[in-house]
């Protein structure tokens, strides 16, 4: 396995690094000097011979050297052992569940080590953790709530449907609103999966296709939803062959297009284009629909998250996330612009190598 190789930390300064490691040899050497000049002194007012003072002072020198590189050595390491220590107590917490940990750390660059950069970036870790399981409680409140409403939906009809007297349109109709429910619980389950898929997936299986092939097939499968609304479309689509996985692709395109048709009034317009420029593909989807607010356009790409909050409209706010996450693996662009009752723009930006 090839070895990681990691740079030198650009926010430890490099003066202060190496005062650090060297400010303890110069205490040494002061130390031992200042003892070895008192002792050189002493020394020489003795009646001594050369050879014996000479003994003296070089076996002064030798064990001065070694008992306070000792002691130095002891300090740094026991005031490292506490910062640890300290480290220790603060990972055990975030372990057992506790993201509210932090370690102080000098914020003056001049003053920081080694250890304040690790208690640096634990907070930074910690942070992301805090946040990540956020992020994963509010992810299974929303599959709950919608899992919930449309079982309650469900349950209420089979209510009805178990009841005496009701006509043959009334259990017609419970039945199909039933069907409804159920499609829409089996579309959740099957975007969650899809979601959760792409998210693990490292490998793109690329092939060569045509773009603009599966960009048609993939706006005439709706096209009775177009037709019952009388969506007009105008599709300017080039001759594209990529090199690019067609599955993924397909889930783009499926989910775009089918947000176009849903949020296009009656007899409005659905303009698509797909051209090729050097090694970059662009495909853009553009609607005279509702539009979008500039804060729903900030958090269309959140999980479950929908701009209608009445909930007027079918969807369980996965298919944008869906397509951000496949866009995102795909090395490619998504970009987005919207005016409130104006209309909406996604512009797809690919590399084809």
């Amino acid at each position: 396995m090839k070895r990681q190789r990691f740079e030198r930390d650009e926010r430890l300064s490099f003066w202060r690094s190496f005062f650090y490691e060297f400010n303890m040899i110069f205490l040494i050497i002061f130390i031992n000097g200042a003892g070895f000049v008192f002792l050189y002194d002493a020394v020489l007012k003795n009646e001594l011979g050369t050879y014996v003072k000479y003994a003296c002072l070089i076996a002064y020198l030798l064990a001065g050297c070694f008992i306070s590189s000792v002691l130095v050595y002891l300090a740094r390491v026991r005031g490292q052992s506490i910062m640890m220590q300290n480290l220790c107590k603060a990972a055990q917490k975030v372990a057992a569940g506790d993201f509210t940990v932090r370690l102080d750390v000098y914020k003056d660059k001049k003053r920081k080590t080694e250890i304040d950069i690790l208690k640096e970036d634990f907070n930074t870790m910690v942070t992301e953790l805090a946040s990540t399981e956020k992020l994963k409680d509010n992810f299974v409140a929303d599959v709950s709530h919608e899992i919930k409403t449309p079982l309650s939906i469900i349950q209420g009809y089979a209510d009805l449907l178990q009841t005496s007297g009701i006509s043959e349109r009334q259990r017609s109709e419970y039945i199909k609103l039933i069907s409804e429910q159920i499609n829409k619980l089996t579309n959740l389950v099957t975007n969650i999966l899809k979601l959760n898929k792409i998210e693990s997936q490292e490998i793109v299986c690329k092939e060569k296709f045509s773009l603009d092939e599966q960009m048609r097939f993939c706006i005439l499968s709706l096209e009775d939803k177009i037709n019952e609304k009388s969506i007009e479309i105008e599709a300017n689509l080039d001759e594209v062959v990529i090199n690019s996985d067609p599955a993924l692709l397909e889930l783009v395109w499926n989910n775009l297009f089918s947000n176009a048709v849903k949020f296009t009034d009656q007899g409005g317009k659905i303009t698509l284009s797909l051209s090729n420029q050097g090694n970059v593909v662009i495909a853009t989807i553009k609607d005279t629909g509702c539009g979008m607010s500039e804060e729903t356009r900030k958090h269309i790409f959140d999980k479950f998250y929908q701009g209608d909050t009445s909930h007027s409209q079918d969807g369980n706010g996965l298919g944008l996330a869906l397509v951000d996450k496949v866009v995102n693996l795909l090395d490619g662009e998504i970009l987005v612009s919207s005016h409130l009752n104006k209309g909406s723009e996604f512009k797809i930006v690919l590399e084809n190598v």
